[in-house]
Formats: structure tokens, sequence, C-alpha cells
């Protein structure tokens, strides 16, 4: 699916709000239970990423709007800190910033336990998890957790783009399913 054809996928208002303003989520809402729908993404050293290459072990992906922000940047850096303290479980923070914003952000931040990937080029991971913000094509902030056999066992849309997710429900879902 490309970004030229969002106009087929469903559409959620309410999920989420932006600036205490709803707003439209394109793609389907993704629940614990249902297989992880795979994705196309852009690493920041410009390779293409897939998601199915990165099966075989729990993953945890992290959307946010845009790694710029402040609210971005600590989950992010959370989310590295947990890896940090609890072992080696993938996180995949997706956005869709530039794969060389991403890279730059990366190198100053000083992380090393998140993977940052772009939704930039035809927003693949947006509409296939159902995070694409149609007013602004961003993501939404979301978080999901998905077991080594591609299923979804943790699904959280945040309520509000400005807030941060449950991290204790993420690192629980994670490490009960490794």
């Amino acid at each position: 699916m490309t970004a030229t054809q969002p106009a087929t996928q469903p559409r959620r208002r309410a999920v989420t709000t932006f600036r205490d303003r709803p707003v439209t989520l394109v793609g389907p809402e993704i629940r614990v239970g249902d297989r992880a729908p795979d994705f196309t993404v852009v690493a920041t050293d410009m390779s293409t990423v897939t998601f199915s290459s990165l099966g075989g072990a729990v993953r945890v992906i992290s959307a946010v709007p845009s790694l710029d922000t402040p609210v971005c940047d600590a989950q992010t850096r959370r989310f590295n800190q947990v890896v940090a303290e609890h072992g080696e479980i993938p996180v995949l923070t997706v956005s869709v910033d530039l794969p060389t914003a991403q890279a730059r952000w990366c190198g100053a931040a000083g992380l090393d336990h998140v993977r940052t990937l772009s939704d930039h080029r035809d927003l693949s991971f947006g509409l296939a998890y159902g995070v694409l913000i149609e007013e602004l094509r961003l993501l939404a902030r979301a978080v999901f957790v998905v077991d080594a056999d591609d299923t979804v066992v943790h699904a959280e849309y945040v309520p509000t783009i400005e807030a941060q997710p449950d991290y204790d429900r993420v690192v629980r879902a994670a490490w009960n399913a490794g």
C-alpha cells in the first residue's frame, strides 16, 4: 500500500487527540490476538527493512509522530533504558522522520538499544497498524508488542498525542511473551 492509496483504508475518529482536538486515524485497529501485519520501512542507513525479516523474537514497536519533539524523545529514551535494564528485546521506533534525521537524532541522543525506522516513503507501517493521522501525515503515538509467532500480545493507541504510553504494561507484555 502506498501513500497514494489510503482512500481505501478504514478511518477511525476520536481514538486519539492532537492538541485537544480529535484526529482521524487511517488503517485498521490492531488488537491483541491479531496476526502482526507486515510493513516496509527505511533504516537510518537508507536500507529497506520489512517487519517479516525481523521475526523469530518478541518485538516492541513504538510509533511516534516525530523524534524531534519532547514527548517522542522521552518515549524513545525510556524504551532504550527499559531494554538496557531488562535485557535485549528489540524495540523498533517508527516515525515519518527522514532516515537522515533519525540517524542524527540517535547520534546526538547516544541511544544504542532502540532501532529507529522511517515510514516516510509510503506510510506502510502507519496504514498497516492504523496509526496514520490523516490530517497531519504523521503517526499517532502507539505501542505494540508482538511475540515470536507474530501475534500481537499488547496494543495501545495512546488517547492523546501529548501523553506517554503505559510503560509498565508494555514491559509486562514483552517479558511475559518472551
